[in-house]
């Protein structure tokens, strides 16, 4: 086996294990960008913890079918980028954001998400769900107004008792 073969081998192992454990995966069609616009839309990935890299349809192919996965054949054509989240939400809202910013530079081709494959429409719809740590802020938020409308009420009783004996 050649050196070449073998190294394609190689980073068909190390794509099959950026799969596995990522907790979401964009794929992302981006063309005609500026060298300023793809820097920024790397570090708007890095910056939320999500790993952006142009691979070779064919080794995401190869890493795919080693997991079982024959999904996204069709969609493996062209330029493609894969965005691997480490949380449910981060890969797609960065993905959906920048077609926003960059119109017809950038477009969502699919995503995988939870043992499925997503279209740009579900990417779109899980982009819109606010992550986990926004979602523990909601909370505490909620249970901070609880407690403290639930104190407010308890001392409203305490000085109507307290005036009722005086």
């Amino acid at each position: 086996m050649s050196a070449s073969q073998e190294a394609r081998k190689e980073l068909s192992k190390v794509i099959k294990e950026k799969f596995q454990n990522a907790k979401s995966v964009v794929f992302v069609k981006s063309s005609g960008l500026t060298v300023a616009e793809d820097t920024e839309l790397r570090r708007e990935f890095r910056k939320n913890n999500v790993e952006y890299k142009v691979y070779k349809n064919t080794l995401i192919k190869y890493a795919l079918h080693d997991l079982g996965i024959t999904d996204f054949d069709a969609e493996l054509n062209g330029p493609t980028s894969v965005a691997f989240g480490q949380d449910e939400t981060g890969a797609c809202k960065v993905a959906v954001d920048a077609v926003k910013k960059y119109e017809d530079k950038v477009t969502v081709k699919s995503g995988y998400y939870a043992g499925a494959k997503m279209d740009a429409n579900a990417v779109k719809a899980l982009a819109s769900i606010p992550s986990k740590n926004e979602l523990y802020s909601m909370l505490a938020g909620t249970l901070s107004n609880f407690t403290r409308s639930l104190a407010v009420a308890i001392k409203a009783v305490a000085d109507k008792k307290a005036e009722a004996q005086a």
